[in-house]
């Protein structure tokens, strides 16, 4: 019988599947789970020649497109010979039957992870090169050539923000678990402010932190993007507002933000810094109505967080005690973006 928990893994099913699909992969395999990664459980798979890790889908009744492992697969491989840095992949597995969902096998990344923008263990001079690094980053996934990557079918056409607007209400009211009124006006809002189309069409990422990257020991060069489950053909900015929308939340595991710090004495970029750098690097002349894009970071986030919360009531929960602490952001991320939308620059 396929493993059907989140938080365990069969190997005596999934080792010798392995060692007939990856060229070079030999047990014995010992597991250990990821305390991050809500969505997709995750695993670090440990042979005697080296360590993997495993992705995979939670079990149970899943909503419709969440936990694309697939997508997640597909794009981290098209990126391997570009500017954006992954991991290696290995192998996509989309039969259910071998550990009881869809998975896959990347290499497992030595770097440094910061779980929040303040990286609290580094000089100023050491905070402000990461933060570049992720500038240069980000602008490199949206500077990435879709025909070359074979990726110009990884979403659909059409006005993105409509469509993410559209998909996220319908996400959070399938995972509602009590009356949100500033949720419900922020909805509103977004769906009457909808930016007309501005002609920008690239790679998204959809969940772009600072702890969704992997850098070097020493220096500030990233060595792998990690969490691509809500990447798809979009607009940009999204993934920029995304960032500025972290960096004005409370600090510590949960907020990871950078509220009351002083950025400035702690070599912390300020937002402005961070827009203009990036629009710089891209050969942009700035951005306008940068609120509504705010905002919709905010609104999407919350959609997010609300899903984390109704798996862990449901007790379908990678980690359900984190989850439900999260939950609880969802009232704080549906406010931040009503105030957002004040936002006229």
């Amino acid at each position: 019988m396929p493993d059907l928990t989140a938080n365990t893994l069969d190997l005596a099913t999934v080792t010798p599947w392995l060692e007939r699909h990856i060229e070079g992969f030999e047990g014995p395999v010992s597991a250990e789970q990821f305390a991050s990664g809500q969505s997709n459980p995750t695993f670090r798979l440990i042979t005697p020649r080296k360590t993997f890790v495993l992705r995979r889908k939670p079990p149970g009744v899943l909503l419709k497109s969440a936990h694309a492992v697939e997508r997640e697969f597909r794009v981290q491989k098209a990126l391997a010979d570009s500017d954006v840095p992954v991991a290696k992949m290995h192998i996509l597995c989309e039969d259910p039957s071998v550990i009881g969902s869809a998975f896959y096998v990347m290499d497992e990344v030595d770097g440094r992870n910061f779980k929040t923008p303040y990286m609290a263990d580094l000089t100023p001079e050491a905070r402000g090169q990461i933060i570049g690094e992720t500038n240069r980053v980000l602008a490199a996934i949206h500077d990435v050539d879709l025909v070359a990557t074979g990726l110009t079918d990884y979403g659909p056409e059409g006005n993105y923000y409509r469509r993410q607007v559209d998909r996220w209400s319908k996400q959070y009211r399938a995972s509602e678990t009590e009356h949100i009124a500033a949720m419900d006006a922020l909805i509103d809002w977004l769906d009457s402010n909808m930016p007309k189309e501005d002609g920008q069409r690239s790679l998204v990422h959809g969940d772009y932190r600072i702890d969704n990257m992997l850098f070097a020991k020493q220096g500030p060069a990233c060595l792998a993007m990690l969490d691509w489950e809500l990447s798809t053909l979009g607009h940009p900015y999204a993934d920029l507002a995304a960032v500025i929308m972290q960096w004005a939340m409370p600090q510590g595991d949960e907020g990871r933000g950078l509220a009351g710090v002083d950025r400035q004495a702690h070599g912390l970029w300020s937002d402005t810094q961070f827009i203009d750098a990036y629009c710089a690097r891209r050969s942009l002349a700035g951005i306008e109505n940068f609120g509504f894009y705010l905002a919709f970071c905010n609104f999407r986030m919350a959609g997010i967080l609300q899903g984390v919360k109704k798996r862990a009531l449901d007790g379908n929960a990678s980690n359900p005690e984190q989850a439900l602490k999260l939950g609880d952001y969802v009232v704080t991320f549906a406010e931040s973006g009503l105030a957002a939308t004040l936002n006229k620059h």
